[in-house]
């Protein structure tokens, strides 16, 4: 949840960046807005639609929430598009669901982030989808070192349990 609320914050700055003229960017036409700013607007209307269907698929009861990713699926196996990619993983991500699978969901993000890269100025949708991208990177790092520090444990335990076995095998 604190990982949404984090992603619902990034998302004034992003949409509202879009309303900024970028350095060598050709002004646009007496009021006619250009077709960069018409697919930003699209792309951050997208992004906050993106949020608020999180949000309330995180309310849902998990019988719910499972059709939701059925429905997530197929939209993706129609459309390959960003949106289904980020929807997608979107779902994915969400915590305590028994579908949660962030490595899919980071590998669903790839080339959206790998198209914005490529992009000099990337869109709203593309900027989410990499913030989204990090943030399901981080957690990934942190269940790996939180495994790692487990195994570290057991095998101290294994230690100490063998030096106890040691010492209480050992003739007095």
């Amino acid at each position: 949840m604190i990982r949404i609320a984090a992603i619902l914050c990034c998302i004034p700055v992003l949409s509202g960046c879009a309303a900024f003229p970028f350095p060598g960017a050709a002004p646009a036409a007496s009021g006619a807005p250009s077709v960069r700013e018409n697919r930003e607007s699209r792309e951050s209307r997208q992004v906050i639609e993106l949020i608020a269907y999180t949000q309330r698929v995180a309310t849902l009861q998990a019988e719910e929430q499972q059709r939701e990713l059925n429905a997530s699926t197929q939209m993706l196996s129609k459309d390959r598009g960003a949106y289904a990619r980020v929807r997608l993983a979107l779902l994915l991500a969400l915590p305590g669901t028994a579908f949660n699978d962030d490595p899919r969901a980071a590998g669903l993000l790839e080339s959206v982030v790998g198209a914005a890269v490529s992009e000099s100025l990337p869109g709203p949708m593309q900027q989410f989808a990499g913030l989204l991208h990090a943030q399901i990177g981080e957690r990934l790092r942190e269940q790996r070192r939180t495994a790692q520090l487990k195994e570290q444990l057991e095998a101290l335990k294994a230690v100490e349990r063998n030096i106890i076995e040691r010492e209480q095998a050992r003739p007095r």
